[in-house]
């Protein structure tokens, strides 16, 4: 899974949740091109008899100089994360440059990103009503709020691992199915 985004958006902080790392929790610091979080979910469906998951979370800085490094990081990834900051409008300009550069110009589907409005402590403002134009309307966008609903926010980036995981078996199973018939 690759986290591309905005510079101060919070993907590092949601990396850190997500992954239940406590690396860096209270303190800012840009991330210099890419961090990688490693992170195991056993019985990711539910199903205490099923195997568990292990996950990269590759937190991909926002800074644009870093941009020649993005093709070697999108390389071989299931899914891509977009977060932004919903009050900023610059972010909702960019938003279709980073859908157009880390989906649609690598072999993944819509379904394979998840966009995150990424909502920081304190904020104000009500951006839970956020529209989006074409093409990003056909993504699911959830809203993140780690001060007021942690735990939806968890339970919906499970739900997001789940649906790459259905994708990535019934790749595999395709491919099987190709090699012995």
């Amino acid at each position: 899974l690759f986290s591309p985004a905005f510079c101060q958006s919070g993907k590092s902080v949601l990396a850190n949740f997500v992954s239940e790392s406590i690396e860096g929790i209270g303190s800012y610091s840009p991330t210099q091109g890419v961090r990688i979080l490693e992170y195991e979910k056993p019985n990711l469906n539910g199903n205490s008899k099923g195997a568990g998951c292990r996950f990269e979370l590759w937190d991909c800085s926002g800074d644009q100089k870093f941009e020649t490094c993005w093709p070697a990081l999108m390389k071989d990834s299931h899914g891509v994360i977009i977060i932004f900051n919903p009050e900023l409008p610059s972010h909702l300009k960019e938003i279709e440059m980073w859908y157009s550069c880390f989906v649609q110009q690598q072999p993944l589907l819509d379904s394979q990103c998840l966009l995150v409005a990424h909502h920081k402590p304190g904020s104000a403002g009500d951006t839970e009503n956020l529209s989006l134009a074409y093409p990003l309307n056909k993504l699911k966008l959830i809203h993140s709020n780690l001060e007021e609903d942690p735990e939806d926010v968890r339970m919906e980036f499970m739900k997001y691992f789940r649906s790459i995981i259905t994708l990535i078996n019934e790749s595999r199973e395709r491919e099987e199915m190709s090699i012995i018939s």
